[in-house]
């Protein structure tokens, strides 16, 4: 509880009227004794109007608030987080509320100032923005009562216990389920190629059409038809995909907003809804994170809210990426010749480890190595030069992007595809290869 203005303000003007009667004294200057007496009891006055308000605040009855917290959330969107206030007061009242909000989350139009009536509750709402990924717990309200005289105003922490997940922005993934599949991806960057009835995996018999291949007729059928009967393929279904996750230190450079490793999740759910809507199984492996995760590769549309749940704290950490003992560890688990995505962000250091890794991987699976670019050392390549520290500056970055080109040329050896783009371009890039490589058969 503390003083209001308006006493604070009654207060310094009783006390600047004593010092300016007892200033007068002091010069032994005529006043009526009265005006001396008057101050006295009005600061007297002051203070049991003062303390009986403060009784009168203390004896309000409690606001009662309710937190209408979404269950989920998406990184960098913003939401509503509509409250409720209900109260027993018997006459209006306005107060002052500030909801605790976590760290980890931007917030706007906090604090509320509410105007309550007698027998009725208010609804407000402000709004959220995640900036990290996670688990949040929200614990308290705070709330200013004016008191009834208005010359104290008390602060009351309601405990208000919510709690909510904060995803990967999903919101463009399940936006994809209201337009055509092949609208959508076209919208995203994606490019398809139709090729109708010649895909891999049979299909059905049907009755011979315009533009179907000569090739795709089934003679015994249409000797027994006795009319042009041709089969139909479609893509091959029932393949695997693995994303090899780096959460080490190399991705936790920033793109804007959103860090490496967020661009390198976006694009790994990106593929995976695509891939669960071709039919694929879809499965994810962890590596230099605290505690490493392994999801085995299942079809369905389920299993893109079984990822999204497996991945939505997860973090980057500082420790050192050991590609040897994460490929080893995916081999022992996953026996079947699948597309293995490995997401990183290579440097010059990673030859030898990186390179006996893919090796390893690429005995028994298909490799795709997908290098987030860092656009900064790019741009220094076209910086003007005009000091020592400039030339030193371009050297160097020259000197390390070409180690880094000598590097692709390596995994390229080793029959690894390898894709270096810059992170906001990675999750369309990857989609496009995965579906050119799907038409071709080549998985």
């Amino acid at each position: 509880m503390k003083p209001s203005r308006l006493l604070l303000g009654w207060v310094a003007a009783l006390l600047v009227i004593g010092i300016a009667l007892g200033t007068l004294q002091a010069l032994e200057l005529a006043i009526p004794a009265s005006l001396i007496s008057i101050n006295w009891g009005l600061l007297l006055a002051l203070l049991a109007l003062a303390l009986l308000d403060a009784l009168r605040l203390k004896r309000l009855p409690q606001v009662r608030i309710s937190r209408q917290m979404p269950g989920s959330l998406a990184l960098g969107r913003w939401a509503e987080v509509p409250l409720k206030v209900e109260h027993d007061f018997g006459a209006p009242l306005s107060i002052n509320l500030f909801d605790h909000v976590p760290d980890g989350l931007s917030f706007d139009n906090l604090p509320l100032s509410i105007e309550l009536q007698p027998g009725q509750f208010s609804q407000i709402s402000y709004r959220l923005r995640p900036l990290k990924r996670g688990h949040f717990n929200f614990e308290h309200c705070e709330i200013n009562l004016p008191s009834p005289f208005g010359l104290w105003s008390g602060k009351r922490l309601l405990d208000v216990s919510d709690q909510t997940r904060v995803y990967p922005d999903f919101a463009r993934l399940y936006g994809g389920e209201l337009l055509a599949v092949d609208n959508w991806l076209s919208q995203l960057g994606v490019r398809q190629r139709q090729r109708r009835g010649q895909g891999l995996e049979f299909h059905q018999l049907r009755e011979f059409r315009e533009g179907d291949s000569l090739r795709q007729i089934d003679w015994k059928a249409t000797a027994r038809q006795r009319t042009p009967i041709a089969r139909e393929y479609q893509d091959e279904r029932d393949q695997q995909i693995i994303f090899m996750l780096d959460c080490g230190r190399r991705m936790r450079s920033q793109d804007g907003e959103l860090s490496h490793f967020d661009h390198a999740l976006n694009a790994c759910l990106l593929l995976s809804y695509v891939a669960l809507r071709q039919g694929d199984a879809v499965g994810l492996s962890t590596f230099a994170s605290e505690q490493p995760r392994y999801l085995a590769p299942v079809k369905g549309s389920g299993q893109l809210n079984v990822l999204l749940n497996a991945v939505y704290d997860l973090e980057s950490t500082q420790r050192p990426a050991d590609f040897q003992a994460a490929a080893n560890q995916l081999l022992g688990r996953q026996k079947r010749r699948s597309l293995v995505v490995l997401v990183t962000n290579l440097r010059d250091e990673d030859d030898g480890d990186l390179l006996t890794a893919v090796k390893h991987l690429g005995q028994r699976h298909r490799v795709l190595v997908a290098s987030l670019r860092e656009e900064k050392l790019h741009s220094l390549r076209h910086m003007p030069v005009q000091t020592l520290t400039d030339a030193l500056t371009y050297c160097g970055a020259v000197e390390y992007l070409n180690a880094q080109a000598e590097m692709h040329e390596h995994l390229n050896s080793q029959e690894a595809t390898v894709v270096q783009i810059q992170p906001k371009e990675l999750g369309p890039e990857v989609v496009n290869l995965y579906l050119a490589w799907k038409k071709a058969g080549i998985l």
